[in-house]
């Protein structure tokens, strides 16, 4: 299926023109995500991964990777929860949704703030983003990561500290959940129940492993 290997399949069909390729090995440019696919789990692909990856860069991998070429150093980070939602979850009425085409600053800003890690300059352009403004504050935002045929991943739900408790995310899951699905780490349980109260079920826990070529 599809969704055994998220980032295979998206760097194949939606993400097709973004994708840098390199013998069984895809990659999003580094501006845009961290993200490497592999076909298969375990091959060697030195030299793919010595074209595709810069000297000190890390890069990550959801579900298959290759082996580690000497002197990379590869951490195992567990799995994550792929989750999936079979019937859209309702939209509470709150304050209004809007686009964030126009406010990627702010877009960047909350990410830097709550949700760094996987967040680059340009990951905006994988999808559409939503938020919702206090005055001139992001209070909340969602976004669109991997895709494929018949499924959109959700990413990047997050709310401004300040402004946590006031359903701000669940408002958001109602209004772009369609088809949908996400990873989450197992050990936030806080953001797996809110996804279970809006309608998701772990769909398979999905091998995640990160890989850093030595700077030199």
């Amino acid at each position: 299926m599809v969704l055994d290997n998220p980032l295979w399949s998206s760097l194949q069909t939606l993400h097709r023109g973004l994708a840098i390729s390199s013998g069984d090995l895809l990659r999003y440019p580094a501006a845009v995500a961290p993200f490497v696919a592999a076909l298969k789990d375990g091959r060697a692909a030195d030299d793919a991964l010595a074209e595709l990856v810069a000297p000190g860069e890390s890069v990550y991998f959801v579900g298959p990777h290759p082996a580690a070429p000497r002197g990379w150093q590869l951490d195992d980070l567990g799995t994550i929860l792929q989750m999936v939602c079979d019937v859209p979850p309702p939209t509470p009425a709150g304050p209004p949704i809007v686009s964030l085409d126009d406010h990627r600053d702010r877009v960047l800003e909350l990410a830097a703030l709550v949700y760094p890690h996987y967040f680059r300059p340009r990951t905006t352009e994988l999808g559409r983003y939503f938020g919702i403004f206090d005055g001139g504050t992001l209070a909340a935002m969602i976004g669109e990561r991997m895709g494929m045929p018949g499924y959109r991943e959700i990413s990047a739900v997050c709310t401004h500290p300040d402004f946590a408790g006031r359903g701000l995310a669940r408002r958001l899951l109602g209004f772009l959940t369609d088809d949908a699905f996400l990873h989450v780490s197992p050990s936030n349980d806080r953001a797996v129940r809110l996804y279970e109260q809006n309608g998701y079920r772990t769909r398979i826990a999905i091998a995640f492993t990160a890989m850093q070529r030595p700077t030199s």
